[in-house]
């Protein structure tokens, strides 16, 4: 925590509860872009333009207005109040034109800062003069403590204030939330992104899949971030798919992209991997491979939020990232080719989700968090 202009005491000395990552979330959701049919959870407002706003903002994940008095669902550890709050958090956002991004942006933030409840001066256990759901301070300049306490204007000043950071959709998520917060903590946001992620599709009925800003919605193309976070590695058809039939050891899919197309990070976080597999000189991997070609070639690994892990083999040359390396969302980090067990340019692209302690199908993976694989380049 700071004291400067705009800082939150949010994280500071409060520690961090956990939560579960069972969610309670409609079957319909689970592989939904670009389509719906399932109504949203919008809290319903004063004014008639807000609602005309929800009713057609969506082209990935179909919106509707649902009454006010309507019961909204717990999600995980979050009750029917914290849901709430998180609806008025993305309809303030709705209505100031914030890019869907920062809808995801501001709901993990306040899980963070109050685990999405609207806190009041807790006394001695109070982080300095910190209320509401950011655990914004009034003597930081956020407003008065009365103010800072109607979750709307609350919600008002932190998109005011995310707003003004540059290249912020494109940050990693602890990133954006660390400039607007300033706490102690910085990188307790990240951990919170797969469920914000998650409430903000089950409000909306698929806002966090979608590309584009709150008034024109879209899946997200190539070079695009979806409002979760995630973007294609590359345009390219699927060649092989994951774990069929003929090839059940198939740990991934293969996207049929030319060599030399650039490879993209499929959302931010940290290199793990960045070799040849076969050769640590790389000798091995800076020429085409072939079916009896061990290993995965000149190879990529990224954990992301959520600890999930992507790969990315078959690079044409030694990938263009290092271990240790933060990266964001759509960064280059190579390019394909054809090194290793590899019968033709080709990136094969991998999905391990630590929850499940497997890997998993990327096309259905990539699919929920609105950027789905396949399709021309």
């Amino acid at each position: 925590m700071t004291d400067s202009l705009m800082g939150s005491a949010g994280g500071a000395r409060r520690p961090a509860r956990r939560i579960g990552l069972a969610v309670a979330l409609v079957s319909a959701l689970a592989l939904l872009c670009c389509g719906g049919g399932v109504g949203s959870y919008f809290l319903t407002d004063d004014t008639d333009a807000g609602n005309d706003l929800f009713s057609n903002a969506f082209g990935c994940g179909e919106a509707g207005v649902v009454d006010a008095s309507k019961r909204l669902p717990s999600v995980g550890t979050y009750g029917e109040t914290q849901i709430r709050n998180a609806a008025v958090i993305v309809n303030v956002g709705a209505e100031m034109k914030v890019p869907f991004r920062g809808w995801v942006i501001a709901i993990a933030t306040a899980m963070q800062e109050s685990t999405l409840s609207n806190l009041p001066h807790l006394g001695a256990r109070n982080d300095h003069d910190s209320v509401g759901l950011f655990q914004q301070r009034p003597s930081q300049g956020w407003g008065s403590a009365q103010q800072l306490q109607d979750p709307k204007y609350a919600s008002r000043k932190f998109y005011e204030k995310l707003l003004t950071i540059d290249g912020w959709q494109q940050m990693a998520l602890t990133d954006a939330a660390q400039r607007v917060q300033v706490s102690a903590y910085p990188d307790a946001y990240a951990k919170h992104e797969p469920i914000a992620t998650q409430i903000v599709n089950l409000l909306t009925g698929g806002a966090a899949r979608a590309a584009g800003n709150s008034t024109s919605a879209r899946c997200a193309a190539s070079g695009e971030v979806a409002a979760s976070g995630w973007t294609v590695p590359v345009r390219a058809l699927i060649v092989s798919g994951f774990r069929t039939a003929h090839r059940p050891g198939h740990d991934g899919v293969d996207l049929g992209a030319g060599r030399h197309t650039p490879i993209r990070a499929a959302a931010a976080g940290q290199v793990i991997t960045s070799r040849c597999d076969v050769d640590p000189s790389g000798r091995l991997c800076n020429r085409d491979g072939s079916p009896s070609t061990p290993g995965c070639g000149w190879y990529v690994k990224i954990r992301h939020a959520g600890n999930f892990v992507t790969m990315y083999c078959h690079m044409i040359v030694r990938p263009k990232v290092t271990v240790g390396q933060m990266v964001a969302a759509g960064q280059e980090i190579g390019l394909v080719g054809t090194s290793g067990r590899s019968s033709g340019p080709h990136l094969h692209f991998e999905v391990f989700d630590s929850g499940k302690g497997d890997k998993v199908d990327p096309v259905a993976f990539m699919h929920e968090k609105g950027a789905p694989l396949g399709g021309k380049p």
